[in-house]
């Protein structure tokens, strides 16, 4: 009977030994490659679960990609001495800067343009955010006291916006500021100017040391602290409330409020008034008087036929307001007075200041709108907004780009198309309307 070799056979070792040296001289050189890599571009290149080095094309294309970046941020720097930022504030901010590929991907998705206006306005006004944001009411009493009496602003919105931009500073955004405006700056061709503005700001606040390079944080479009300032809007209006030497907005709910209500303010807030009305649409009425600039007193629209919802009467009929259909005809109306143009100063879209008022007002106790929003109709897909915007600018109608965002470029052009084609204008981007794009030689 032959014997079973064991386990621990002579030559079985030896095979084994070796195959074991082996392993151990690729796992060394892998390391000092990765090493040598570290040591040469200052970062990890991109690795799989366990890491895996890239070929040298692959390496030749990062590094070469690399090199334009840092070409870029030096050809930035004679406008950032301009601006009276020193050299060690210049260096110290861009250190380990890259251009961050999740900047952009954040650009091109932006809720209040691209959800359904109605799943946006219910997360925007949830009943957990009323119910922290009553809290918060409560919580910042004499606080919110004296920035009513200072500014003439009133807390439900200063609550509100607080809501809406950090749920309440639990979410200010944990990207570098520098990082963000400068990826937008570099490679957002319809944000490049605003990317370049911001990142000239950004660095003067950091020059004049109300907070830490490693310490700005903020969103992907470089929204910062409690509030959400972008950094040219706190280098006008942001406020050192608590005087501590620094107009924190990151760490300061003080500053951050206090800095919220003077930009109100001084976007001309009036005091005492609200934001809008919900009303009710007479059956008929003419199409150009639907257009969100289109300015009348309230006795004009009345006259026109449009009710407060509930049966409620307007407290000023000399009060200018703008008709305002979020959803077209077949949603709730709104008639929006000088507040709302306020609010749009602090985010220019429409169904933001929409969201924020609607918030003030539940957290004064009031219910959700009285008309119900047209949910059956099924919002169009990204590849049928784009189209939509291709359509709309083959014709003639300008819609500042093809992004898949409707913003007020679009929505202004779906409008004119309306109207030019004799159809009621709402501004409502259908499947009906992209239907009629469609066979619209």
């Amino acid at each position: 009977m032959t014997r079973a070799k064991s386990e621990f056979d002579g030559s079985s070792l030896r095979k084994r030994i070796t195959l074991t040296r082996q392993s151990a001289c690729a796992q060394a050189t892998r390391l000092l490659t990765t090493l040598a890599l570290i040591m040469t571009f200052g970062y990890f290149l991109p690795a799989g679960e366990n890491m895996t080095i890239m070929g040298p094309q692959k390496v030749h294309a990062a590094s070469a990609s690399d090199k334009r970046f840092r070409q870029w941020v030096e050809r930035l720097w004679p406008s950032a001495r301009r601006n009276g930022v020193s050299r060690k504030t210049f260096n110290t901010a861009f250190r380990g800067v890259r251009p961050d590929p999740e900047v952009i991907r954040s650009a091109h998705y932006q809720p209040e343009f691209v959800r359904p206006i109605w799943d946006y306005m219910s997360s925007a006004t949830s009943n957990q955010r009323v119910t922290v944001g009553q809290d918060m009411l409560r919580k910042n009493k004499r606080l919110l006291d004296r920035l009513e009496n200072r500014y003439k602003v009133d807390r439900h919105t200063i609550v509100a916006i607080w809501g809406m931009e950090s749920n309440y500073g639990l979410t200010k955004g944990d990207k570098n500021v520098i990082q963000s405006l400068a990826t937008l700056a570099y490679r957002d061709r319809r944000r490049r100017r605003f990317g370049r503005q911001q990142l000239l700001s950004a660095l003067r606040i950091l020059q004049k040391g109300d907070i830490k390079a490693t310490d700005m944080k903020g969103s992907w479009a470089g929204a910062m602290g409690h509030t959400q300032f972008i950094p040219t809007t706190y280098a006008a209006y942001a406020i050192d409330y608590d005087r501590d030497g620094k107009r924190d907005i990151w760490h300061s709910s003080k500053d951050a409020l206090a800095s919220t209500a003077n930009y109100l303010h001084r976007s001309g807030w009036r005091g005492g008034q609200t934001w809008g009305y919900e009303v009710k649409l007479p059956k008929r009425m003419k199409h150009a008087r639907t257009r969100i600039k289109r300015r009348k007193t309230l006795r004009y629209w009345k006259k026109s036929g449009l009710k407060r919802v509930g049966g409620k009467k307007f407290p000023r009929l000399n009060d200018k307001a703008a008709l305002f259909l979020p959803a077209g005809r077949n949603g709730p109306a709104f008639l929006v007075l000088k507040n709302f143009r306020a609010i749009l100063r602090y985010n220019n879209a429409n169904t933001y200041a929409l969201a924020v008022g609607h918030l003030s007002d539940r957290l004064r106790g009031a219910g959700g709108f009285v008309k119900s929003w047209p949910t059956k109709h099924k919002p169009l897909a990204r590849d049928e907004r784009l189209e939509l915007q291709k359509l709309l600018t083959a014709k003639g109608f300008d819609t500042g780009g093809t992004d898949g965002v409707f913003g007020n470029d679009t929505l202004r052009a779906l409008r004119k198309y309306q109207k030019s084609r004799g159809l009621k204008v709402d501004g409502w981007p259908s499947a009906r309307i992209l239907k009629k794009l469609r066979n619209d030689s």
